[in-house]
């Protein structure tokens, strides 16, 4: 690679880097709380009452012109460029349109929808998460071994997690810090980690925010932080959402922090989504989580996640809670496909920075070229590569068998055994 295809390079990315900063997506969509005060105050009875500033698209998109600009037609490494310059266009012009339904244009072309195919051509996201409800579904009556239920205020987690990032990041760890106001329980930036003040954690959900949220989330941008040419890497936008999420999921499954509650929750976020593009209003879908056993302050969160940024009334919802699962797939085939091709090279590469997985081969080019550099931080499972590595080449064996065939076989062994009633159930 010549010196000047080295600079053009870092320009594209530099440019881009500039033309996201702007772009703040879930600051701008978030509802102060005034509007949760007012909303159970009239008690829970009337749509909540939002407004939204709508943002100038015009600085980012002249930046992104000008990246644009010095593109060329050809290479994987141009075409990543042109992916980044998309993504933030788009988040752009999503945001200059807030509260209206074409809101949901945007974010779908961002996020996708439910019932848009994923990579295989036929399984949904919908899909997914109906099964998983099924399946979660018949699990309620079985002791699973967990704990009593308890209320882990924010500022008890708050305090093991500062411990866990101090230890992680050394210097660089970001503050753990209690806020009033969060879309989210949790929500993490590489200089601070904001917990919702209102919030109530489990046990479980300690170590999934630390897996997740600090291990994930801020070390890749960390590590994208540390591409000094290539600072697009260490942005967070909309084009990078659905690997960091389903990176960060696959996170809590590795580290064995992932439980049915949460996976129960991922799917109710897809359901709900899709409840609202079918036409239900905030009502609908704060009612759907309280028939679901959410308590009225975490029903209420729950459909303010589906509703920000877009229409009230139903119609157009904001999409980006079905890239949770969507993410999820992607990220453990793209893993178990790489180690049974050969190429567990390409597993630590997906922590360099904020990416999607099809950026992949771009950042090998990059990396090969010296300009993408090696990730400064790990998690744990991607430090000792040795359980990863067995996992992945079992699971890509045992996608070869043909389960269903396997799966008659059992239930027909199964359905002639007497239920069990075991010390616990009800």
């Amino acid at each position: 690679m010549t010196v000047a295809e080295r600079e053009r390079i870092r320009s594209v990315a530099t440019l881009l880097k500039r033309a996201e900063r702007p772009v703040r997506i879930l600051r701008s969509v978030s509802w102060p709380n005034e509007v949760r005060e007012r909303f159970f105050a009239t008690g829970a009875r009337e749509l909540p009452q939002v407004s939204y500033a709508p943002a100038d698209p015009m600085p980012t998109l002249e930046l992104v012109a000008q990246a644009r600009a010095l593109l060329r037609s050809e290479g994987a490494i141009d075409a990543w460029l042109g992916r980044q310059a998309e993504a933030i266009e788009n988040s752009a012009r999503m945001l200059s349109v807030l509260g209206t339904p074409e809101f949901f244009v945007w974010s779908r072309r961002l996020y996708g929808a439910p019932r848009d195919p994923l990579l295989d051509g036929t399984t949904t996201s919908l899909g997914l998460a109906e099964q998983l409800d099924g399946i979660l579904a018949t699990l309620g009556r079985v002791d699973l071994g967990a704990p009593a239920p308890a209320c882990h205020l924010s500022w008890a987690v708050a305090e093991k997690m500062r411990a866990a990032v101090a230890e992680h990041f050394g210097e660089l760890a970001p503050e753990v810090v209690v806020v009033d106001e969060l879309a989210s329980n949790a929500l993490a930036g590489p200089r601070a980690i904001r917990l919702r003040r209102t919030a109530c954690f489990t046990d479980r959900d300690v170590d999934q925010l630390i897996h997740h949220e600090a291990y994930i989330h801020v070390g890749t941008t960390l590590n994208g932080q540390q591409q000094p040419d290539l600072p697009i890497l260490g942005a967070s936008h909309a084009g990078t959402t659905r690997t960091q999420e389903g990176l960060a999921v696959f996170a809590e499954l590795a580290s064995a922090t992932l439980d049915v509650d949460r996976l129960a929750r991922l799917a109710a976020r897809v359901l709900a989504i899709e409840m609202a593009i079918d036409g239900a209003d905030f009502l609908d879908v704060y009612r759907f989580f309280l028939a679901r056993g959410s308590e009225p302050q975490q029903a209420y969160e729950s459909a303010r996640r589906v509703f920000r940024g877009g229409v009230l009334e139903g119609g157009a919802p904001f999409t980006k809670d079905i890239v949770y699962l969507d993410g999820l797939l992607r990220v453990h085939n793209f893993l178990r496909s790489a180690v049974a091709a050969g190429r567990a090279d390409c597993l630590r590469l997906l922590f360099c920075g904020k990416l999607d997985i099809d950026d992949v081969p771009a950042l090998c080019e990059l990396a090969v070229a010296g300009l993408c550099r090696p990730p400064r931080f790990l998690p744990p499972w991607a430090g000792d590569l040795r359980f990863l590595i067995a996992y992945l080449s079992y699971s890509a064996f045992l996608n070869q068998v043909d389960l269903k065939r396997i799966r008659a076989h059992f239930e027909t062994l199964l359905a002639s055994a007497p239920r069990v009633e075991l010390p616990g159930e009800a």
